[in-house]
């Protein structure tokens, strides 16, 4: 889930790399809008899921039903080729049967925190999902390590863990870019190495965006020992207060989706777009802007327009 990244991670310290034109410059906002409702038509690699309603979340201990998650995922699968999720417990357990049912491949998310307990429940759920044939990816953990919350050894052993119990089944983890270059004993405990690129929260430019993430991925790809490298999350909020030049906007969002999933298709980067739907609950931890990352509404309302349920 997205999150304001640490002071001084930036790439470049007080600078950027020169802008050169995004594409699709010249588009107004509707027609921005149309050219990514084709793309969504069409389906993108993938979408990070979620399936709180308005007035749930983690931070609430909502416990999700079938039949909502099940709802949550007839909005998304028609214009996905996989999902995220973060999750394995919760209800969480069922979005990766289901989006499967669905025709959807699965990157399943185990949490991690500060709490060995509830850590023991979340990798014995994700072992669980994954051994009835349900995650095509599992990923242990999400930006662990830029929340302080676990040492890397700690964390390397929950990894080697679930690659012991999931043999074919690749295992990484996610945390932002800058992370993977500065543990190489991450990088070698991972299968594929999903990182977290934000511009937005790196107070980017726009302009600047497109060429921040192509040297995030390959700052990561420098130390990946070939492993593969995945954008396992990504995004421009809709809504909210500016960090620096980064600038919420429905037309910004949509510049950036539309050119970050142009690129990423282009160039064979798998990409999870953060997210499917605002969330509400992560105001919270992130401001004003955090509630609002999401293709759809809360209410599961398409902000691009005329994006339909699967049967």
């Amino acid at each position: 889930m997205s999150t304001p990244h640490a002071p001084g991670a930036k790439l470049m310290d007080g600078g950027f790399f020169a802008a050169r034109p995004l594409e699709y410059a010249d588009l107004s906002e509707a027609e921005l809008l149309a050219r990514l409702r084709e793309l969504l038509t069409t389906g993108v690699h993938g979408l990070s899921f979620s399936a709180y309603l308005e007035g749930q979340g983690p931070d609430r201990q909502s416990v999700l039903g079938e039949a909502q998650v099940l709802d949550r995922l007839r909005i998304v699968a028609p214009h996905t080729r996989w999902v995220r999720t973060f999750s394995c417990t919760d209800g969480n357990e069922h979005a990766p049967r289901l989006a499967h049912a669905l025709g959807t491949k699965t990157m399943v998310g185990a949490w991690i925190g500060p709490d060995a307990a509830k850590n023991a429940i979340e990798v014995e759920a994700l072992i669980e999902v994954a051994r009835a044939g349900h995650a095509d990816l599992v990923a242990v953990g999400n930006e662990v390590l830029m929340r302080g919350e676990l040492d890397v050894a700690s964390l390397v052993r929950l990894i080697q863990q679930v690659k012991q119990a999931l043999p074919g089944v690749p295992v990484g983890y996610v945390d932002a870019y800058y992370l993977f270059p500065m543990h190489p004993e991450l990088v070698a405990a991972c299968d594929y190495l999903p990182i977290n690129c934000y511009p937005f929260w790196e107070k980017c430019p726009l302009d600047a965006s497109l060429a921040y993430v192509e040297e995030m991925v390959r700052r990561v790809r420098a130390v990946a020992m070939g492993k593969p490298v995945i954008i396992a999350e990504t995004g421009w909020p809709t809504a909210g207060s500016a960090e620096g030049p980064a600038v919420p906007s429905l037309e910004n969002a949509a510049r950036y989706a539309l050119n970050l999933l142009t690129w990423s298709e282009r160039e064979g980067v798998p990409l999870f777009w953060f997210s499917a739907f605002d969330e509400a609950w992560k105001v919270g931890k992130e401001g004003d802007c955090g509630a609002y990352w999401g293709f759809w509404t809360a209410g599961g309302d398409s902000k691009l327009g005329g994006l339909d349920r699967a049967p």
